[in-house]
């Protein structure tokens, strides 16, 4: 806080200074719940904690995978979503990586964050690429994905037919 603004009063969590008034928002329990449980699920990701990953997943998980690749296309359960993981990790030489995350917006039950993916396969393809990943949570789980890659080309020449 400045010099001159004056503290926020918790029911209006408005800040006053001399030029601006600024609303910040805040977060209801659902946000919160939402937040926490991407973010349990991305750094469980990102530190190879598959139990964990998993377990944050419904079992009846909707998920929409972009492209046109052999892994592209809607996934309707957990069974499906890590046999399609299982499959990235096998043709990526065991080199899939979530190496960041970050920038999340939520809204209610669904989150969006930036992620960035990179992998390497044995015949020298590369894959560095950002993506935008839609999460709803319900009842905490994650229960629906939809991934928007920002290089759909480089997704499909790495992962292929």
């Amino acid at each position: 806080m400045s010099l001159f603004e004056t503290p926020k009063t918790p029911e209006t969590n408005i800040y006053r200074n001399q030029s601006t008034t600024r609303i910040q928002p805040t977060k209801n329990n659902m946000e919160q719940q939402t937040e926490q449980i991407v973010r349990n699920f991305l750094t469980a990701v990102q530190t190879g904690d598959h139990p964990t990953a998993i377990a944050l997943v419904h079992p009846n998980v909707v998920w929409n995978q972009p492209g046109n690749n052999r892994f592209s296309g809607r996934k309707i359960s957990r069974n499906e979503v890590v046999q399609m993981i299982g499959g990235m990790t096998a043709v990526s030489a065991k080199s899939l990586r979530l190496s960041q995350f970050d920038r999340m917006s939520v809204n209610g039950e669904p989150a969006a964050c930036v992620v960035h993916w990179q992998a390497v396969q044995e015949a020298g393809g590369r894959l560095d690429v950002d993506n935008i990943d839609v999460y709803t949570v319900k009842n905490g789980q994650i229960v629906e994905a939809t991934i928007y890659s920002a290089d759909i080309r480089q997704e499909d020449d790495f992962w292929g037919k």
